[in-house]
Order: structure tokens, then sequence, then C-alpha cells
């Protein structure tokens, strides 16, 4: 049945005993939302696995023919073609994040819950990620039918169980880009991105450092993390650089940028206590790599996690 893992479920069990100990309304409130998730966890279970073959009007719907049409239509039209219970298994880690959302604020200031809430949290916001990764590789002219049919699996057991081994062997490598960034915002400086590069590296996975060493000369992932780092897409770094260098400027600070943007970043401000803006400014960067793409359009046509990911399961 689709729910929460046995560690999740004992830590909800766990804040839910502190707060009825110290405020019986917030803790009615989250038994209350505790049940809606699992009621809305078995009406979604109670439909066929997306592993079961059926047969409808003669025709046979089986794992295999869900794989060969994941692997043949384009990512913009994928929503039509899928299950009913994938959809609703999509909403399920929506209601499943403001939950824990939710828990996050009304135990705010309690250590003893905040990492263990933080990594549930960003394990949810990792696993919308990685669908929306998944489907952009089988988007990919550059993979072979055969790792195009990997990764659809991957995706298949993503839908069926809620949970995806490929993808949780990634995700502490990702969660420590986030936690690197976050310790180390930008300085902006020179915008050259050297100082950001290098403080970020410490803090981070040795896959992370070791795909940068092996990646960082090539132009669209400097791009990406570029626009990882500095949270500007690609035209606004291009813009104040050249700003920069028309009136001889030797750096800018975080308060000038908007001076010589003329406006606000059109990326939304992300840092790593702000669970909901990380998906955000991972959809800003992936909406404006994919308008580049659409229109040939100079600058980074996938975002820094997708080009991570890619490189990881070529390796594979």
């Amino acid at each position: 049945m689709l729910g929460l893992k046995d560690d999740e479920t004992h830590l909800v069990e766990k804040i839910q005993s502190y707060l009825d100990s110290r405020n019986l309304e917030e803790g009615a409130l989250v038994r209350q939302r505790f049940e809606n998730l699992n009621t809305l966890g078995r009406v979604i279970s109670g439909y066929p696995s997306v592993r079961e073959s059926r047969m409808l009007r003669g025709v046979v719907r089986n794992e295999q023919k869900l794989l060969e049409a994941l692997c043949s239509f384009a990512t913009s039209s994928h929503l039509l073609h899928i299950p009913s219970r994938v959809v609703m298994s999509r909403s399920y880690l929506v209601e499943k994040f403001q939950f824990f959302a939710l828990i996050a604020l009304l135990i705010k200031g309690n250590e003893d819950f905040k990492q263990p809430l933080r990594r549930v949290i960003f394990s949810i916001i990792h696993t919308l990620m990685v669908e929306d990764l998944y489907f952009s590789c089988l988007d990919d002219d550059d993979f072979s039918q055969e790792i195009k049919i990997r990764v659809a699996d991957n995706l298949i057991d993503l839908w069926d169980s809620g949970s995806d081994p490929r993808g949780a062997g990634h995700m502490f490598a990702l969660e420590s880009l986030w936690n690197a960034r976050d310790k180390s915002p930008p300085a902006f400086g020179t915008m050259d991105g050297s100082s950001e590069v290098l403080r970020i590296t410490i803090d981070m996975e040795a896959d992370w450092r070791e795909f940068l060493v092996q990646e960082t000369s090539n132009c669209e992932t400097r791009w990406a993390l570029e626009e990882f780092l500095f949270g500007l897409s690609h035209e606004e770094i291009k813009a104040v650089r050249s700003r920069l260098s028309q009136f001889g400027i030797a750096a800018v600070n975080h308060d000038e940028l908007r001076t010589y943007l003329g406006s606000e970043p059109v990326f939304a401000v992300a840092t790593g206590s702000d669970f909901r803006a990380i998906y955000d400014f991972y959809v800003d960067r992936r909406d404006a790599a994919y308008f580049r793409k659409k229109i040939d359009a100079p600058g980074p046509r996938r975002t820094l996690e997708e080009i991570y990911l890619k490189y990881r399961i070529a390796r594979e």
C-alpha cells in the first residue's frame, strides 16, 4: 500500500506525542492530517499496479507496453499517456510534503526533530525532481534504447512503490550540493564564480567533486553551475558582467544587482531552509533551459541536476 516508510511513521508518532503534551489543538490537527494522508494512500493503492497485466477490449496492457510507450513520446506529452495511479501518486507526494511542512512549522525551535524532518522533506522534493529528470532522460537522443529502457523501469518502480533505488543512490549527493550552497550564499563580487565553486566544493560529496573536475570544461555545465551558484539566469549573468566590463567596475554586491538588471532576478530565491523555494528554483531553471533549447538560444539547455544525473546514468 502507498504510505509512509517505517522510519517516517515512527518520526510522526514521536512528534505527535510531543505536540499532545504541549498543545492539544495542534496535536489534533496533525492527527487529522495524518489520517487524511493515510486515507489518500489507501484509495490510490486500490488502483491496479502499473506493472499489472490486463486485457481491455481485446488489447493487452502490460508493463512491457508501458515501457515502450514511455520511450517513444516526448516529455511534454506524457501526462495523458500514463496510468491514473501515477497521476494520483504525484498528488500523494504533494500532500505528503504539505503534511511534513506543517509539522516542521509546528515544532520549529525543537532541534531534536529538525534534521530528521529536513531529511524526509528533502527526499520528497528529490522524488518530484527525479521523476522529471527521468522523463528528460527518455527524451534525450544521446541515450541508447537500452539505457532508456532501464530508466523507464526505474520510473515505473517509482510510480508503483513510491521508492526509487537508483534515485536514492544520488539523493545524498544532491542534498550535499544544496547544503553546500546554503552554507555559501553567492558573494557575486567579480562574477567569475571561482570563489563560489571553491567554497561549495569543500562541503560536497566526492561524487560531485569528481563530476565538477570532469565536466566544468564543458560550457553548458559551467553555465548551468553559474545559474545554480548565483541564482541568476544565464542572460542576467551576461548582463551584469557586461555592465562590469563596460564601466570598469571591479565588483558588484547583492544590493546593487537589481539596479544593474533593472528588475528583480527572474528565478525564485532559494535557500536550504525553504524547501518549496528549492523546487521552484529548479523548475525556473528547467523551464528557462527548455525555452532556450526550443528557440535555439545560447546558454544552458539543461539544469545542473539534470546534467549530473545523466552523467551518472551514462557511467553506470
